[in-house]
């Protein structure tokens, strides 16, 4: 749904989710409102001037222009408005990709590329140096093994905590204790950092786009607290307290791993750096994994690239 209001004009545009449009086809009074998010993906705050006067200062974000309502629902919101009990806060909760560990670290494009096969990560076994996953000295910085089952290859971290120095602690309201995932599906699927943990219930929408729902527990393969939440800690771009931390890989689904059919379809061609000191052709598709913390709806765009030779 989008909203305007600045003209004298209430303009009200709206486009109802999946489950919607299904409760509404069925014409049985079961099509209700009863939860709903407001976002500001359109504002750019920046624009508040301190050097007008004080009835024209926030004039050029009253007049940003609002977009229109998507039908696509894995597009819309990725900023969500939130509600706060306690007025005396400061600053918010983030999240932050963690690249600092050498098998987390994103390739020089600043992207993780998923090798849908073990013949694309690594082909040493078979005597050749084709594959495109590992060099002489290791795996390759980003590359994550999309048949994984022995934490082989990379994984992808997030740390959610509050980025500045100035404080020391987290809000117990502002505690990231779930995190949602949202994958193409046709793609691949969200597996633990060691290759052997699934997560349980996932829910599929028809445009391809699987929802995962992972909540910090005793024991989570996933979602945990770290072991160091000090300040200026060098393990972790966060400047400041962090509440927890987030890990998973991508497990490459079977329509990839036997089929060039997608890849001809949506995806491109490509040379990668392989072991034997050349370049070998490879297949890829770019692809978005969105990560947000359900507490306060901060959201992050991770780019992957699905890779096939």
């Amino acid at each position: 749904m989008a909203f305007q209001n600045n003209s004298g004009d209430i303009i009200l545009d709206v486009v109802l989710t999946d489950e919607g449009r299904r409760r509404l086809a069925q014409g049985n009074n079961s099509f209700s409102i009863v939860k709903f998010a407001l976002g500001d993906d359109e504002i750019n705050y920046g624009l508040f001037n301190l050097a007008q006067t004080t009835a024209l200062q926030d004039l050029s974000i009253l007049q940003t222009p609002i977009l229109e309502a998507f039908t696509n629902n894995g597009s819309s919101m990725k900023s969500k408005l939130l509600s706060l009990t306690n007025q005396n806060l400061l600053y918010l909760p983030v999240l932050k990709l963690n690249t600092v560990p050498g098998d987390a670290r994103q390739t020089s494009d600043s992207n993780y590329v998923v090798c849908v096969d073990k013949r694309t990560f690594d082909d040493s076994d078979l005597g050749t140096t084709t594959a495109i996953g590992y060099s002489t000295s290791g795996v390759r910085d980003g590359f994550l093994y999309g048949l994984d089952t022995d934490a082989l290859g990379g994984f992808i971290r997030i740390d959610a905590g509050i980025d500045s120095t100035d404080v020391t602690e987290i809000d117990e309201s502002l505690i990231e204790t779930q995190f949602m995932v949202e994958i193409d599906d046709r793609l691949g699927q969200i597996i633990s950092k060691d290759g052997k943990s699934f997560p349980g219930f996932v829910s599929r929408d028809d445009d391809f786009i699987a929802t995962y729902i992972f909540t910090k527990q005793p024991g989570d393969a996933f979602v945990r607290t770290p072991s160091q939440e000090n300040p200026n800690d060098a393990s972790t771009p966060i400047n400041g307290p962090i509440a927890s931390t987030f890990e998973f890989k991508i497990r490459s689904s079977q329509d990839l791993r036997v089929s060039n059919f997608l890849f001809n379809r949506i995806g491109g061609t490509t040379t990668y750096a392989n072991a034997g000191s050349s370049t070998t052709p490879t297949k890829f598709i770019d692809s978005i994994v969105r990560v947000s913390g359900m507490t306060t709806g901060y959201a992050i765009d991770i780019p992957v690239r699905f890779a096939k030779i």
